[in-house]
């Protein structure tokens, strides 16, 4: 780890660690060289700890916490954000997402729209995110560009896809594209996203498993999002999807499941001995009606749960400040529980949680020396935000994207001050806008 005078300096502000057992530290100072945390003080003058070169963020009084980890997502669909609402899941993908994504997604499509989705995401206080989609090498030059920290994802389906016209090379595709990425940056891990166990054959579930085992990577799965897909994988295999997967040997430390929504307690229990993180989408599963995920049930068994957005067009915003609070109280009202999912736990499943699931609770997640310096910067001298009595509590419950005012990845401030340093945020915007323009509602 880097020692000597730091590059950056974050201070003034109650410091949120989210290591476990750690209190808040008030009036913190958090020191940063060469992209990592190497020291983090409180109440003492910084003065003689910088030099002419040391940048500082003053946070004001406000919190100083990890950045968000969006644990499961499609940046491109920002491009059909309002495009199919108010339909059920099947109707959605079947007869206009699929359509509308096989007719405008090419390669300049899907740059603007993952563009968009990662400033999105950045302004919102997300500095780590995990995609799935297709065109991938042009989302990952996206995020590259924003300067997020991202697992980008190639997605696998069994049917003619969006660059992938013979379903056949689906894995193929998927392998070139690893093999392409994967030492292209420190940020940017590449993957696969098998869409899920209807749309991917066994070959082609047991094939991905492989070559992500094979790279030391994880595997993206939608699992049990409605109970109609659930009733399919019976009907086809008379097993459950867990059951099925676990068959395959497609179960592992290595696999991210998103969604879980119709799960039973043997299947969550299986989860768990094998290692598997899923990923709760709250907002997604109660847009398309899918159902209510046992997140409760699953934080007590013991299984590692991270906290996503899922895509515009099933959302329609990637503030997973928002996706919090829908989190929290979702499930209270689902458990009739007040005491479920608490909002120390809620802020958990989109920060160190979320890290776990992805594989990079060694990088991220929390602000600890030797990590990844990826933190965020809350104000809270709104209204909304007065006044406070549990910083905890104020975040799911009263904030929202629009009160982070600063953001670093990897020790670069990529928002200070709500403006982005090195993005033109209206050309993004008004490139997007031009796309939609030409496609049909």
């Amino acid at each position: 780890m880097a020692r000597g005078i730091p590059d950056l300096i974050i201070r003034g502000g109650t410091l949120l660690s989210m290591v476990e057992g750690e209190s808040p530290v008030e009036d913190a100072a958090v020191h940063v060289r060469e992209g990592r945390i190497t020291s983090i003080l409180s109440g003492v003058d910084t003065a003689q700890r910088r030099s002419n070169h040391t940048q500082i963020i003053d946070a004001d009084g406000g919190i100083i916490m990890p950045g968000l980890v969006n644990a499961h997502t499609h940046a491109a669909m920002s491009l059909f954000r309002g495009f199919a609402d108010d339909l059920p899941l099947k109707k959605w993908l079947s007869e206009r997402i699929f359509p509308a994504e096989a007719e405008y997604l090419n390669p300049e499509t899907v740059f603007w729209g993952a563009l968009l989705a990662f400033v999105e995401m950045a302004a919102s206080g997300t500095t780590c995110v995990s995609d799935g989609y297709f065109f991938q090498d042009e989302t990952l030059r996206a995020a590259h560009k924003v300067g997020i920290r991202a697992l980008v994802a190639q997605g696998v389906i069994d049917f003619p896809a969006p660059g992938v016209k013979d379903p056949k090379d689906n894995i193929e595709v998927a392998r070139r594209f690893i093999k392409r990425w994967q030492d292209f940056s420190e940020l940017i891990l590449p993957g696969i996203f098998c869409h899920s166990p209807v749309t991917c054959s066994e070959v082609t579930l047991v094939k991905a498993w492989e070559v992500s085992q094979e790279f030391h990577l994880p595997l993206q799965i939608h699992l049990s999002e409605t109970s109609e897909e659930v009733g399919e994988i019976v009907k086809r295999t008379g097993k459950r999807p867990v059951e099925y997967l676990d068959q395959l040997g497609v179960l592992g430390p290595g696999l991210i499941a998103a969604h879980g929504v119709h799960l039973e307690d043997e299947e969550i229990d299986r989860l768990r001995e094998t290692d598997v993180k899923v990923v709760h989408v709250p907002e997604s599963n109660m847009k398309l009606a899918s159902g209510v995920a046992r997140v409760q049930q699953m934080v007590k068994r013991g299984l590692v749960v991270g906290l996503g957005t899922d895509g515009c067009s099933s959302n329609n915003d990637l503030d997973l400040f928002l996706e919090m609070d829908t989190a929290a109280k979702l499930s209270k009202v689902f458990n009739h529980d007040p005491l479920s999912l608490d909002a120390k736990t809620v802020l958990k499943m989109a920060t160190s949680w979320g890290a776990r699931a992805l594989g990079l609770e060694d990088e991220v997640g929390t602000i600890e020396v030797g990590k990844r310096a990826d933190m965020i910067v809350v104000d809270i001298g709104e209204p909304h935000l007065c006044p406070l009595y549990d910083p905890y509590s104020a975040l799911v419950y009263s904030a929202s994207g629009a009160d982070v005012k600063d953001v670093v990845v990897g020790g670069k401030i990529l928002m200070r001050d709500r403006k982005f340093m090195s993005l033109d945020v209206r050309e993004v915007m008004e490139r997007v806008r031009r796309i939609a323009e030409g496609i049909a509602i």
